[in-house]
């Protein structure tokens, strides 16, 4: 399939820029700044982000910069049902490593999808208008369909590719920020 040939490139494109970290510190600064300076962040005060891998976007950056601007922030965890809630965490907030690698926060409390003003999109291969592939579990995909806020993705070069078939369940985010 089409998709898993490009997931497969994008993983490696992200672990090769893991590789090389002044390369990867200086994007996410790059991203980092255009995002806190676009009003879809500064109107936000409840922003949903993901804990990363150690290949992915570093989102920690995010984390700091929102509680310093008094912004809730949340992260999700992923249902049995394949669905996303997303939870209130604090710098205290502890997290446990899910079967599929990813850190999820536990005892946070849950908060309604409907006070989201910003979901920061995670992906592995993106294209210009903002469509993604991402590890393939359709959670995001999922949550877009009834999602109504700003959304938005933090993209490394590296991840864009744009021959690529979209299929009808894919869903855009509305904005790309890109380095």
């Amino acid at each position: 399939m089409e998709k898993d040939r490009l997931r497969k490139l994008g993983l490696k494109n992200l672990k090769w820029l893991h590789k090389h970290p002044m390369l990867k510190e200086q994007k996410e600064r790059e991203i980092s700044q255009a995002l806190f300076t676009d009003p879809c962040w500064e109107k936000a005060q409840t922003i949903a982000i993901t804990k990363p891998l150690e290949f992915e976007f570093d989102t920690h950056i995010l984390l700091a910069k929102g509680w310093e601007s008094g912004k809730e922030m949340l992260m999700p965890v992923a249902g049995k049902d394949r669905k996303l809630t997303f939870h209130l965490i604090e710098p205290d907030t502890t997290f446990e490593k899910t079967a599929f690698g990813v850190k999820e926060p536990i005892e946070a409390p849950e908060v309604s999808a409907e006070v989201i003003n910003l979901l920061v999109v995670p992906g592995i291969v993106f294209n210009h208008e903002g469509f993604r592939i991402g590890f393939g579990g359709g959670y995001y995909d999922r949550f877009l369909q009834d999602y109504q806020g700003e959304t938005c993705s933090l993209v490394f070069s590296e991840q864009i590719q744009e021959s690529w078939q979209v299929e009808a369940f894919d869903l855009p985010v509305k904005r790309l920020f890109i380095s």
